[in-house]
């Protein structure tokens, strides 16, 4: 072989190589450019996390992560660029107005107790009184002569906001034997506890309860706490469950949030008792 073909074929060789190299790389970005994670609420993410499984089922090499730590910790993702959705179970504060709200659901919060407990309703006040303390036996809310097992949420959590900003409470307020994160949790102490008390996502009591979870929603100031009452606009603990950016949504972000918020999925929003935000 003369030296001038083995020159040629080494540059075709080199050529060939570098031409697979950079494809590799291009395939790579492309795939890293087809994630997407989300973090926040844990009222939000098993919703986001049914309605990320049938985005990917559309979207084939999508691949969407769901993650939980409650609605302070996707504020906190989004801002610091760890993330580019957040998952936000409440309105935005005044202080949070460099970031965009993108509604998809609505909800309520309720208080639960065991399906055992006789207590069917309680006032505002009543509730105020028991978690600062002031009551804590059922029987000064009308049930058996047993003390009250007072169940909160930990710090960070949006749920936890709307039901001290609704009882006009400092949370320091708050008299608690047992503090739990998400929504199950919450859930699993009131099922083991007949004489506990909690709040919850409404939606996530619901489906649990459809399920054969022996708890009860109480009234709520002589409102029934149900969804059809959160839709109705008539439950006074209801809240926005939204998906939140630190700008304007680009790419693949802005395909699942305008996705997220579409007439494709309300049956997924229906199937976790909540409410659609968009019903036209």
């Amino acid at each position: 072989m003369s030296r001038s073909l083995r020159f040629l074929l080494a540059n075709l060789l080199f050529f060939a190589i570098a031409i697979g190299c950079a494809s590799q790389l291009q395939a790579q970005s492309k795939s890293a450019s087809q994630r997407l994670v989300l973090t926040g609420s844990s009222t939000l993410a098993p919703l986001v996390g049914e309605i990320a499984r049938r985005f990917e089922s559309q979207h084939p090499g999508v691949r969407i992560d769901v993650q939980t730590g409650g609605s302070s910790r996707g504020i906190h993702d989004v801002r610091k660029g760890i993330v580019a959705i957040g998952m936000v179970s409440r309105a935005l504060k005044p202080d949070e107005a460099d970031l965009h709200a993108f509604v998809i659901a609505q909800d309520g919060v309720g208080i639960i107790v065991h399906a055992d407990n006789p207590v069917r309703a309680l006032s505002r006040e009543q509730i105020a009184d028991i978690y600062s303390g002031r009551i804590t036996r059922w029987s000064g809310v009308g049930g058996t002569n047993t003390r009250i097992t007072v169940v909160n949420k930990a710090e960070g959590r949006s749920t936890l906001e709307l039901f001290l900003g609704y009882l006009q409470l400092r949370n320091s307020e708050i008299k608690p034997h047992v503090i739990i994160g998400d929504n199950a949790q919450g859930i699993k102490t009131v099922l083991g506890n007949p004489q506990a008390i909690g709040y919850v996502s409404i939606g996530a009591a619901e489906f649990e309860a459809r399920r054969g979870a022996r708890i009860r929603l109480l009234f709520l100031d002589g409102v029934e706490a149900s969804v059809e009452n959160v839709r109705q606009g008539i439950f006074p603990l209801a809240r926005p469950l939204n998906l939140i950016t630190s700008g304007e949504p680009q790419g693949l972000a802005r395909q699942f949030i305008e996705f997220a918020s579409s007439p494709q999925v309300q049956d997924l929003v229906r199937a976790q008792y909540f409410v659609p935000a968009n019903t036209d």
